[in-house]
């Protein structure tokens, strides 16, 4: 079986064999399908031990810092008393600051942050406005 012929031809028309070679089509198969294994093989084996060394390095800097992080914490659990539960009267009004105004009136305002409201589904009382200005369009 020839696998690469030389185009040209010689003197007497025929043509010649580049090479020949020296396994069949099946032991070429089965060499690279046992290539590819190995490889593959092989960098499945890095992958465990990348991940392997992930965790233990996490784990070993996280007792460290969690160690430390859980005395701050408990130190700071101990030292802030507890706040009494203050029930929420319903007729209470709610304020998050002021609001500037700049070239608009209340009205509009009012009318702007109503409809920033229910076009982001947020209620009106948890959205914080600090400024509303009017743009001028050119």
């Amino acid at each position: 079986m020839d696998i690469i012929r030389y185009a040209s031809e010689n003197n007497a028309g025929e043509t010649f064999t580049l090479f020949k070679p020296q396994m069949g089509a099946g032991e070429m198969f089965m060499n690279a399908g046992t290539v590819m294994l190995v490889v593959f093989g092989v960098l499945f084996l890095m992958y465990i031990l990348i991940s392997l060394s992930g965790k233990v390095i996490a784990g070993v800097s996280g007792h460290v810092i969690s160690g430390s992080k859980k005395e701050e914490a408990k130190a700071e659990v101990k030292a802030a008393p507890a706040a009494p539960a203050k029930a929420e009267d319903p007729g209470e009004e709610f304020s998050s600051g002021t609001l500037k105004l700049k070239g608009c009136d209340e009205k509009t305002a009012a009318m702007i942050m109503a409809i920033v409201s229910d076009n982001t589904g947020i209620p009106l009382s948890e959205l914080v406005f600090k400024s509303i200005k009017l743009v001028d369009e050119k």
